[in-house]
Formats: structure tokens, C-alpha cells, sequence
């Protein structure tokens, strides 16, 4: 059933997995996966000799290490991270989220159990039974959550190590995450790519830093203490994703697919491709059979008239309440 998939290639962390794969898909590109930990040249060399055409290495090389590897092994593609949740253990090979949710991240399904606050204590040898606490902040220790990872400042230095392409974090995202993330990085690159003006980028990268994250850092690329350091801060969120704009129905009026409810007057804001946003407040609301409506509730659908030019695959947001923000940052 995969061979019969259109797909580019696979992503490959075991090796024993590859005669299966070669027998089944001789022709399919094999890339290797930062669970497979290559930290060297002389590794990456021996994978490619193996039929791997891309690796992407452990997260925990910097870049100068990286720029290293590549030049000693050109014909080799690199792929590296370079947006969102850093792995508390060594290149994701973390068995914490399966032990305490259930949830196995090697499996793309992580709970996240590092990001959780925690409670401390030191037994004494002698003294079994009787806990000292080791307390951080309201009782509580942030001691295993490190920041998420951002490089869209720093993608001029990543090709000039030599680095093919880049990966950013989607599983278990949004559609708006993955949208407002995926956009800014590739306006940025194709900016750098034909020489433009920082100007033209700078709308999509400031709303990049509107999405929910962490407190952001650059990971292990320029090594120092921020490449370890954890984080105190939960997730910075100042939007609310609502709806997708779907098809056209007849003139000015659109299907919605809901995620959360709104109403009208809302200041709703639409982002598109090469739309930074745009408020409406103007706009109607319809129920499917075309009767108006105030709201709209989350997880169903409607219809949308905006008194401003929108079109299908437009994502609807909202800026978030003071109070509704606080409870995201707690």
C-alpha cells in the first residue's frame, strides 16, 4: 500500500528497515532521520554510501560542525531543523511522553510532558522517607523544558554552511501554525535568494512572532549557554485561529470550515499567502441555507460575506482577550 503512495521519499531512523524498502520501493529517495543521531562526516559518508540521499542530523550539531560535514561530503543532502519545539532528550529519542500520557513521540504523537511543571525533592540516605524540596517559582521547577528553536534571522548563515534544505516543526500543529510559520521562512528565503529588500519580508516575519510559541533561541547552532538553557515561560499567544475560508458560492459570499465560534462584530482578521492580515468587522454571517445568523459556532460550518477581498484557502483569526491570553501564558 506505501509503494502505491505518491510520495518523494521516506524518512528513515532504523536501518534494518532498508532491504525491506529496497525490495519493495527500489527506486524511492531515502533520507535519514535525526533519531538516527549521524554527528560526523565519516557517519554521513557510510549512510550515503548505503543509498541515503539526504540526512537530516542530530539536532545537537552546530553549524559550524554542520559546515564541516557538508564539505567533506558535497554530494550529500542536509536538511535541518530550524522552527519550533526543541526535544529535551538526545535528537528526540525521548520515552518520557509514552512512560507518563501514553503517548509515544517517536510516534509524531508527544504530549509534551517535558514542558509540565514539576516538584523537586532530595532524599537523604539516611534519612529514607523525608523529602527537602527543591522548589523554582510557585513551588514548581521548569527544569526540562527548553526553548523552542527559531532561525529565520539567521537563514543566509545556513547556506552559507552549505545546508540543501530546512524543517520546520508540524505535527499536531494547526493549520494556521503551520501557514503562518511556513510562510514567513519562504518568503524570507526567496528573498534571499533574488537579493531583495529586508522591507518586503519584514510583515511576514513580525506575524511569525505572533503565532503561539515558547521563548524562542537558536538551539545548539551557535553553541553558548542559550543552546541549554530552559525556559520559565509557557506558550506566547496573542491570536486565536477561527475558520478557513473555503469556496466561493455565489459573489462576495464564502463556505467556512469552523474551528472556533464567533460572531458578528468580532474583529476578525483574514491572512492570506502574500496577505500579511487585514481586520473586518463589517462582515455577515449565514447559516448553509443561506438564513443570516449572529454567530457561529466552533467545529461547524457557515457562510461568510467580508466587506474586504478575501479568497478560498484565507485563514480567519482573532486577537486574543487579556484574559484569555493570560490563561494561555499560565
Amino acid at each position: 500500500r506505501i509503494a502505491s503512495l505518491p510520495l518523494d521519499a521516506l524518512i528513515v531512523s532504523d536501518i534494518g528497515v532498508v532491504p525491506l524498502i529496497r525490495s519493495r520501493m527500489p527506486d524511492i529517495e531515502l533520507h535519514l532521520s535525526t533519531q538516527a543521531n549521524c554527528l560526523n562526516s565519516e557517519a554521513a559518508r557510510m549512510y550515503m554510501d548505503m543509498g541515503f540521499s539526504r540526512i537530516i542530523p542530530a539536532r545537537e550539531m552546530s553549524l559550524a560542525d554542520l559546515a564541516g560535514m557538508k564539505e567533506k561530503v558535497p554530494a550529500l543532502e542536509v536538511e535541518v531543523f530550524v522552527h519550533g519545539a526543541m526535544c529535551l532528550a538526545y535528537s528526540g529519542r525521548c520515552l518520557l511522553s509514552a512512560w507518563q500520557a501514553g503517548r509515544s513521540g517517536n510516534k509524531g504523537d508527544c504530549a509534551h510532558s517535558c514542558r509540565w511543571k514539576y516538584r523537586q525533592a532530595i532524599e537523604e540516605a539516611k534519612r529514607p522517607g523525608e523529602y527537602l524540596p527543591v522548589e523554582e517559582g510557585d513551588g514548581f521547577t521548569t527544569i526540562l523544558s527548553p526553548k523552542d528553536i527559531c532561525m529565520i534571522d539567521h537563514l543566509s548563515r545556513l547556506s552559507d554552511a552549505g545546508i540543501d534544505a530546512i524543517k520546520i516543526e508540524g505535527r499536531v500543529k494547526s493549520a494556521y501554525y503551520v501557514a503562518m510559520v511556513t510562510r514567513a521562512y519562504r518568503k524570507e528565503l526567496d528573498r534571499l535568494a533574488s537579493g531583495g529588500d529586508p522591507v518586503t519580508t519584514r510583515p511576514f516575519i513580525d506575524e511569525l512572532y505572533n503565532v503561539s510559541h515558547r521563548e524562542f533561541s537558536t538551539g545548539f547552532y551557535f553553541e553558548g549557554p542559550d543552546s541549554v538553557a530552559p525556559t520559565d515561560r509557557s506558550y506566547n499567544q496573542k491570536y486565536r485561529f477561527m475558520a478557513t475560508v473555503q469556496q466561493q458560492l455565489i459573489p462576495g459570499r464564502f463556505a467556512l470550515n469552523v474551528k472556533n465560534g464567533f460572531a458578528m462584530g468580532d474583529p476578525i482578521e483574514f491572512v492570506g499567502p502574500d496577505l500579511p492580515y487585514v481586520q473586518d468587522t463589517s462582515f455577515r454571517l449565514f447559516a448553509l441555507n443561506g438564513d443570516p445568523v449572529e454567530r457561529i459556532t466552533h467545529h461547524t460550518s457557515g457562510l461568510i460575506e467580508p466587506s474586504v477581498s478575501v479568497a478560498p484557502g484565507y485563514l480567519v483569526r482573532m486577537p486574543m482577550k487579556q484574559t484569555d491570553s493570560d490563561a494561555a501564558l499560565s
